[in-house]
This record gives C-alpha cells, sequence and structure tokens, in this order.
C-alpha cells in the first residue's frame, strides 16, 4: 500500500488537482441536501476536496478529519481550524453531530471487510437522524476504462473490492441507513499513461504488487513494451452512493 505521509507533498500534482477536486467536490454537494449545515469530510487527504465543499455551499460548516499527518497539515493549512488528526474507525465526535458526512476515496484502502464496516459505522453514528452519508463506491473497477493498460493488468491477482457498491450498501443498511441516490463524476487528469502506470506500480499503488517483487516487475516490463509511453488513456469515471439516516419518529404524546 502507498505511504500516504510521503504521498501527501506530491498527492494532488499526480491525481488531477484542482479540476478532479472541483469535480468531486459539486457531485458530493448534489447529494448532500440543501438544509444541511454541518458536513465532515472522513479522510479528507489534503484537504483539496474540503476545502471546495466549504467554498461551494454558503453556510455549510465544512470540518475534515485524516489518519495521515503529512495530509493533515496541508489540509490545515487550506481549512485552519476545521481540520483534526483521527482515526476514521474511531473518529473523534459525538453521535448525531453532523447534517452531513463524505468519504471519498476511502473504503477501497480497508484493510478487510470488517474495517470498512466499522468505518460506515463511524460515519452512521456521529450522522444526525435524516442526515445524508456520501461515499465513492466501486473505484478499483473506475480505473478500468477499457484500454491496453487495463488488458495488461487484467492478468494481476486480486482482492476482494471494500468498496463494491452492494457491500457498502449492505453496511449502511446495517447500520440504519437507507439509499438516498448516486452521482458519478470524472477523475479529471487521471487517466493513466504507461509510463505513470509503471511509476504508480513502483510506488506501491496496486496493493497485490508489492513493489520489487518478481511479479511487480513482469508488470512492469510489459506495461514498458506498450506504445505511446507518455500518452494518457482516458479518465475513470467515479461513482458516489448516498444513504440516509431515518428520522426518528415523533414522541407519543402524554394524555
Amino acid at each position: 500500500m502507498l505511504d500516504y505521509d510521503k504521498e501527501a507533498e506530491r498527492y494532488d500534482a499526480l491525481r488531477g488537482g484542482e479540476p478532479r477536486a472541483a469535480a468531486a467536490a459539486g457531485a458530493v454537494l448534489g447529494l448532500v441536501p440543501p438544509r444541511a449545515r454541518s458536513l465532515l469530510d472522513v479522510a479528507c487527504g489534503t484537504g483539496i476536496v474540503t476545502r471546495r465543499l466549504a467554498a461551494g455551499r454558503p453556510g455549510l460548516r465544512v470540518t475534515g478529519v485524516d489518519l495521515t499527518p503529512g495530509m493533515a497539515r496541508r489540509a490545515a493549512a487550506r481549512l485552519p481550524g476545521a481540520v483534526v488528526l483521527a482515526d476514521s474507525r474511531r473518529l473523534p465526535f459525538r453521535d448525531r453531530e453532523f447534517d452531513a458526512v463524505s468519504s471519498v476515496w476511502l473504503l477501497h484502502l480497508a484493510r478487510s471487510a470488517e474495517e470498512a464496516r466499522t468505518v460506515v459505522g463511524e460515519c452512521a453514528r456521529v450522522l444526525r437522524p435524516g442526515g445524508v452519508y456520501v461515499t465513492t463506491v466501486d473505484k478499483a473497477a473506475a480505473h478500468n476504462v477499457g484500454s491496453d493498460i487495463d488488458a495488461v493488468l487484467a492478468a494481476r491477482p486480486r482482492r476482494a473490492a471494500r468498496d463494491a457498491a452492494e457491500v457498502v450498501d449492505s453496511y449502511a443498511l446495517g447500520h440504519g441507513l437507507v439509499p438516498a441516490g448516486q452521482a458519478r463524476f470524472t477523475g479529471r487528469g487521471q487517466g493513466r499513461s504507461p509510463r505513470r502506470t509503471i511509476a504508480d506500480l513502483r510506488r506501491g499503488w496496486f496493493m497485490t504488487l508489492p513493489p520489487g517483487s518478481p511479479l511487480a516487475e513482469e508488470f512492469a516490463a510489459r506495461l514498458a513494451a506498450l506504445p505511446d509511453q507518455d500518452r494518457p488513456r482516458p479518465d475513470p469515471v467515479f461513482t458516489l452512493r448516498a444513504y440516509r439516516k431515518p428520522p426518528e419518529p415523533p414522541a407519543p404524546r402524554t394524555p
């Protein structure tokens, strides 16, 4: 897995920068109810999307949280006083504290199904009744755009996707959340070239291909044989799912 502390310095430049952040934030806000006044962005990374969430909705108080110190420092520079260093599996917030919660490009990183379920549970816990949780699903599948790079990578070892849409649906349901919509957005600037894919492989992007392993180098050689080494293939298109926490029933009237 990537070392996100080391990745922090170049993370935005390697992942589409502001155009990608604008697309992600716009799609998230499209699923957040207009009445929402507070939003928690879980695994906010460098804060490039989080800042746009705050700027894109006047009156919306946005808080970011991230586990990685390097990422959280950069996010805090973008949103002073609004970023917390913490683990998404143990969020340091009260029950029902936020009107909306987002987690963009997070669940696919979970090391186990139980860990992904725990993260969804924490997001549900801090969500107020009537609030909405928005998260990306099927991230790995989004990167498969049918290119020659994807044809090479199709033979790599696989692991079960922790963020498969139907699995996330089940996690949400298990924590009392119900489906509330879906959106898609383009990962602008994330179209892979063979040379960039080799660099990603050697940095640990692909979890089942440890950097420096013979298998990783075998795939690097196959990628190096492709034409147009620096030509980006099509951008991925990501999917967001929204889940609502049902309002609590009114208290019975006393006679």
